[in-house]
């Protein structure tokens, strides 16, 4: 796997999540000077390549002088997701997101507004890839992402825990009337078709972004940081 980008690189190698095998370094970067030393205190093996090579090794195209290798991204299991701290449980579900860009900024969204954990399905949605970590900008190594086989059985399971399920969709109750505390998962839906059928009839409620505009959808990761920052202001509120 591919990390491209400084800011993803440097978190990549300050987490115990990612594996770095080998750093290709673009020659004369000076400011890259601060991740090469911490890459050689871990004795990680750096190569410098000319910008030339290095556009033509990038899977981004953006990929800052930087670029490394990595093993594949390790995802937590549920249940480290439902390990207990200090607070409330806050989770998000992603039902068949798509779009690497909307997964990344999602999971960027997630880990700058506490959440313990984002679900992800095995088939027909996007996973971590290079593009995944370079939009979060090196969220995915703080974040635990657990990928399972079935978004609806993980729903079943957060409700016998009792986590209240809510989910996003046209229609619901307005999150700002909407009772967003205690222990919760929000279940995010495809880019084009929302949350499927029975996954949103398994859900405790349905909840709703307020729209005034005449164009009457959102981008899902867009949504996704509106919902979470209602929940962030709701808990903070009291």
């Amino acid at each position: 796997m591919q990390i491209e980008g400084r800011n993803p690189i440097k978190e990549a190698l300050a987490s115990d999540k990612t594996t770095i095998t080998k750093l290709c370094v673009q020659k004369g970067a000076h400011d890259l000077q601060a991740v090469i030393d911490l890459a050689r205190q871990k004795g990680i093996r750096i190569d410098f390549f000319e910008k030339q090579t290095l556009d033509k090794m990038s899977e981004t195209k953006h990929h800052q002088g930087i670029i490394a290798y990595a093993e594949n991204f390790k995802y937590a299991s549920l249940d480290d997701i439902l390990q207990k701290k200090s607070g409330p449980l806050f989770i998000l579900l992603l039902d068949n997101i798509e779009d690497p860009h909307n997964l990344g900024s999602i999971i960027r969204v997630g880990e700058c507004l506490g959440v313990d954990g984002i679900v992800i399905p095995n088939k027909r949605a996007a996973q971590v890839n290079s593009t995944v970590i370079k939009v979060s900008a090196g969220a995915t190594s703080y974040v635990k992402i657990a990928m399972v086989n079935n978004i609806n059985d993980v729903i079943r399971k957060l409700k016998d825990n009792f986590v209240t399920v809510c989910c996003a969709d046209m229609g619901g109750e307005s999150i700002y009337d909407a009772h967003l505390d205690g222990d919760i998962a929000v279940v995010i839906g495809n880019e084009g078709d929302g949350v499927k059928h029975l996954t949103k009839s398994l859900c405790d409620k349905t909840i709703a972004i307020p729209q005034f505009g005449k164009v009457n959808s959102l981008n899902a990761s867009v949504a996704c940081g509106i919902i979470c920052s209602e929940i962030v202001r709701q808990r903070i509120s009291k």
